[in-house]
């Protein structure tokens, strides 16, 4: 709770920036990682646009300019004006303020009178004047009060009771009913299903609904299926493992299209294949041990680190090409996605033309054909089985035996890889609902509507049927006078499959705003994956929310076809449990008094990865020694302060705001500038639940074994050794202005 996000800097790793929560259903222990949505939001920072001017008295108003555009592009969005509103003064109040000031004078005068006596005529026309005006002004009254409504209600108070009342309403036949009208059409292109998705929502009552569109560079399949050969033996094979023929190229011609690796390299390799396993660090020191790798073809498991962070080893040691597969025995025992390919994508996040800025018009673009020198080629464990020259039955006494290519076997293949780059429409649908108190902070709860052919064509629909029926109960309550203290924000992203472009460039285009208002980011992207286990994932601070739990085979889109959904949560149970559970928390951040942020978790969590840092024999004493101030002033700030703002009678609303301001930039503090591929800009975010240490050291760690030189540790060291020392320093800034608000008011 990405983000991505989104997720939330470069507009993915801006979402990064935000409190993330990520649902994920699996039937294994596994959960997804945070995505830089996610937070790829960890795309999830996510940008602001909002046309309509949110003003009142005693906020500060902001105004977000641009963002329905229904052409291509959006235009840029000017900083908001955040000055408050000053109440205008009125002439006639300062003169009759002037008029009881006993030292007031008048310069008005007037003639005296004539006479003292009024003829008849003139009492009768004062009298009948009177008289009609009276009988006007009752007339006026009667019939203005049937036409005005009567004054609201009082809102609600904000307890769990209310969030009962609207969780309630979240029922599974409601989004079953939502998932099937989102399928009911043929598959139509990302804008297509944006309307759709926004009329959706406007049909709930949900408030100012915004159709966002970005010209994004895609890079999409070739008009034919890309092939490996083996030329030992000649056979030719398409990346689900059927030999190369007309049969069944026209059989599964859009799977077999839609198999490949989105700004991968292009062309023909010929060249040896080396099997790397997961391709850890201690895979491959062990390969060069004894192999040349120079423009060999690497084949490569996804699983146990990000894969972007995995070709870019690949890459930097000089491989030229790369096979991708998933091993049989990393899947669940029901699932079997062993003769299908799948797609990856090479970007690590927005639209490739324009990094680090929006796609708006007339931004300068970059036309990157491909994003790796590498050939990429994802490939189904069938045809990882042949080309390892293994038995078809790897199962031994219930147990699964991982695939791996004997040493002595050399097989030389050729890969050959197509595809085209080209400029496309990608559409967000972004809806609000005003915050009753503070409606200039944002919660923004997200998922996606943009897939590739049938390659996730039931997880769009099953994302966006959960965050409809959330808004669906929601305004029901909305309608009755009840409100959310701050805004929520709700997104649903195109370009998702791309490398999360939509929820990247939303960001960039309106990073400012969201790096000051944004609070959190609660994603649902994927949100059901199996039908056993439920493992939500969250940011450090609020681990109290959240367990996390994170694994790297959602990186590979298998192709889903229409009852694969239904296979899995057939009463869509899970999905009500699911949104019950994101709409909570939701409803917890967007409306509790003080932010359910934990400071402390994240000073436990920094001197926990430290701890386990100290064992690979480097020096972290001045790290440590950091840590432990960052400790105690934790501990002091959630005592002193987190505890009485919790109990309403010691509330006072302004050290409130203050308290939640700092509570909002808690993590801010841990973002480093430049992060590894693939990896987390924040160091707080772990790889995965067995990884403890802080992403970026391992990462220098594994980078120091490589190519024995310790250079990149002493800078990682140095590194979040400044990220540690700056949050111990924001937090004794926030207890010092407190103090010193404290002292003034006494």
């Amino acid at each position: 709770m990405e983000e991505n996000e989104s997720s939330l800097p470069n507009a993915s790793q801006q979402v990064k920036k935000m409190a993330y929560h990520k649902v994920n259903a699996d039937q294994r222990t596994q959960g997804q990682y945070l995505d830089s949505d996610d937070l790829q939001a960890t795309a999830l920072e996510l940008e602001w646009d909002m046309e309509k001017e949110l003003e009142e008295p005693g906020f500060d108003h902001f105004r977000l300019d641009g963002a329905v555009q229904h052409h291509l592009g959006n235009s840029q969005s000017p900083d908001l004006d955040l000055e408050p509103i000053q109440p205008s003064a009125s002439p006639k109040g300062r003169f009759q303020r002037l008029q009881e000031d006993p030292e007031y004078i008048s310069h008005y005068t007037r003639q005296s009178p004539k006479s003292h006596r009024c003829s008849f005529f003139q009492i009768l026309k004062l009298f009948c004047a009177a008289l009609i005006l009276f009988i006007f002004g009752i007339m006026t009254g009667y019939y203005a009060g049937k036409k005005c409504p009567s004054p609201p209600a009082s809102p609600e108070p904000n307890n769990p009771h209310v969030y009962h009342e609207i969780l309630k309403e979240i029922k599974a036949e409601n989004i079953q009913q939502i998932y099937r009208d989102l399928l009911q059409s043929p598959r139509e292109d990302d804008v297509d299903a944006a309307m759709k998705i926004l009329l959706q929502w406007t049909s709930y009552g949900l408030e100012d609904v915004q159709l966002v569109n970005y010209s994004v560079l895609l890079d999409l399949p070739g008009s034919s299926s890309n092939t490996i050969t083996l030329k030992n033996s000649g056979e030719c094979f398409y990346p689900d493992g059927q030999q190369c023929s007309k049969v069944t190229k026209t059989l599964h011609n859009q799977d077999l299209l839609y198999s490949y690796a989105a700004y991968s390299a292009k062309g023909t390799l010929e060249a040896e294949l080396v099997d790397i396993q997961y391709g850890t660090i201690e895979d491959l020191i062990r390969i060069q041990s004894t192999t040349n790798v120079t423009k060999k073809i690497a084949l490569l498991k996804l699983g146990q680190s990000p894969l972007l962070y995995k070709l870019s080893l690949l890459e930097d040691i000089g491989f030229g090409g790369v096979l991708l597969y998933v091993d049989p025995c990393d899947l669940p025992k029901t699932t079997d996605p062993a003769d299908k390919a799948f797609m990856v994508s090479l970007n690590n996040g927005g639209d490739p033309s324009t990094p680090g800025y929006a796609s708006i018009d007339g931004s300068y673009r970059q036309h990157r054909l491909n994003l790796t020198t590498l050939l990429v080629q994802p490939i189904s464990a069938v045809l990882a089985k042949k080309l390892t020259s293994v038995p078809e039955n790897r199962v031994q006494k219930d147990k699964c035996v991982p695939l791996q290519m004997s040493s002595s076997d050399k097989k030389i293949i050729s890969l050959s890889i197509q595809s085209v780059t080209t400029y496309k429409t990608i559409s967000n649908v972004i809806g609000y609902l005003k915050g009753s108190v503070f409606p200039d902070r944002y919660v923004i709860i997200g998922s996606h509507h943009s897939s590739l052919n049938t390659y996730g064509g039931q997880e769009w629909a099953s994302s966006t049927a959960i965050i409809t029926a959330f808004i669906q109960a929601l305004m029901l309550k909305v309608k009755r006078g009840w409100r959310t203290d701050r805004t929520i924000v709700f997104c649903s992203w195109g370009g998702t499959s791309f490398g999360n472009i939509g929820s990247y460039e939303w960001a960039e285009d309106l990073k400012r705003v969201l790096q000051r208002n944004v609070v959190a980011y609660v994603s649902l992207h994927n949100p059901v994956r199996g039908n056993s286990t439920l493992h939500p994932i969250a940011s450090p601070s609020l681990q109290q929310l959240a367990a996390e739990n994170s694994s790297f085979l959602s990186e590979a889109l298998f192709p889903v076809h229409v009852t694969r959904t239904e296979e899995l949560d057939p009463s869509f149970k899970l999905h009500e449990n699911i949104a019950k559970f994101s709409g909570h928390a939701t409803l917890q951040i967007a409306n509790e008094p003080v932010l359910p942020f934990n400071a402390l978790d994240i000073a436990l969590q920094i001197q926990n990865s430290l701890r386990v840092f100290l064992r690979e024999e480097v020096d972290a004493s001045q790290l440590l020694a950091v840590a432990a101030r960052l400790r105690d002033t934790a501990e002091l700030f959630q005592s002193d302060e987190m505890r009485p703002a919790n109990d309403p009678r010691e509330r006072a609303p302004i050290r409130v705001r203050m308290l939640n301001d700092v509570l909002q930039g808690l993590e801010k503090s841990f973002l480093v500038r430049q992060a590894p591929p693939g990896l987390y800009r924040n160091i707080l975010y772990r790889l995965d639940e067995r990884t403890s240490q802080f992403s970026v050291l391992l990462e220098a760690l594994e980078h120091c074994k490589l190519h024995q030189s310790n250079e990149t540790i002493q800078a990682a060291l140095s590194e979040v050794l400044n990220s540690i020392s700056s949050a111990q320093v924001y937090f004794k800034a926030g207890l010092d202005v407190f103090e010193t608000t404290l002292a003034g008011k006494k």
